[in-house]
This record gives structure tokens, C-alpha cells and sequence, in this order.
């Protein structure tokens, strides 16, 4: 009975040759990029085509009024922006899964930012946006581990291969 070595295993006898498609998909490493990758470009689009619509929930409850007041424009008109802002990052994660995850990070850290100072300016223990500012944490994290994984698992261009 013979055994083979994964060839992604550096000293191994397939070490030289680049790992197959089905060899990458058995990768645990890879598969967590894969699924964290489709849920950041599923989840902004979604979330951001919501925002106009307000199905899932009504979105202006979560902003605090002060940054639409600076802005001399209805919560709900600032969520529109929001919506694009999101759609637009999910499609970024989609093309570019190297930089993109840092700039959905960025976002998601304003999202806590904003359920901060929303939830003390509240105050007291009703109404206030805790939980769902820890949960945009942790989100925050996972896209972190996203872009550390596309540093690994991700193509090196967006347009093919430079060919020698």
C-alpha cells in the first residue's frame, strides 16, 4: 500500500509542483478563505441592497442622528449612501480579496463607532446597541482574518498571470 504526501507539504516528493485545484479545496486553511470570502461579498450586497428597502429591519434606528444632521440629510438618506458604500465593498471583495478586506474592516470598525456613541448617548439599558456593536467587532476580526488569508490564497493579480 502506498501513501502520497499532500504536495503543499514543502519536503515532500510533489513539493516542487503546484498544488491542484482539488488538492487546494482539501486545504482546511483554504477552505476558510473560501468561506470567509463569500460571505463578504455576499452579506455587504445584501446588506446594502436592504438598505434601501428596509425588509430585514428598519436600518436609520442604528445610525446616531448626529452624523446625519452634519450632513443635512435624513437617516434614511444617509443609509442609502450606507447601502451603496456596502454593495460597493462586497463587489471589492469579490475583485480585489488582497486589499478589499482591509477597507471592509475600516468600515465595520465606523459601524461599532457608531453603535458606541449611539448606545451612550442613549444611555441606560434599553434601547441601547451593545450586542450588535460586539457582533460588527467580531465581524471586523473576521475580515481581518480574511485579508491574512488572501495574502496566502488569493491570486497576486487581478488579470491572469504575468507570463514569462
Amino acid at each position: 500500500m502506498t501513501t502520497t504526501t499532500p504536495s503543499h507539504i514543502p519536503n515532500s516528493p510533489q513539493g516542487t509542483r503546484r498544488p491542484g485545484s482539488s488538492d487546494r479545496l482539501r486545504d482546511p486553511a483554504y477552505q476558510a478563505y473560501l468561506i470567509l470570502r463569500t460571505a463578504f461579498v455576499v452579506a455587504p450586497i445584501l446588506f446594502g441592497v436592504d438598505k434601501f428597502f428596509n425588509w430585514m429591519v428598519l436600518w436609520p434606528k442604528y445610525l446616531w442622528v448626529g452624523f446625519s444632521n452634519f450632513l443635512s440629510v435624513s437617516p434614511q438618506h444617509f443609509m442609502y449612501g450606507v447601502g451603496v458604500i456596502e454593495i460597493v465593498a462586497g463587489v471589492l471583495v469579490l475583485v480585489l480579496p488582497r486589499l478589499a478586506p482591509y477597507v471592509v474592516a475600516g468600515w465595520l470598525g465606523g459601524i461599532v463607532v457608531n453603535l458606541i456613541v449611539k448606545s451612550i448617548a442613549i444611555g441606560g439599558h434599553t434601547h441601547v446597541f451593545w450586542d450588535i456593536a460586539l457582533r460588527d467587532f467580531g465581524l471586523m476580526l473576521a475580515a481581518l482574518a480574511l485579508a491574512r488569508l488572501a495574502a496566502a490564497f488569493a491570486p497576486k493579480r487581478l488579470f491572469g498571470s504575468k507570463r514569462s
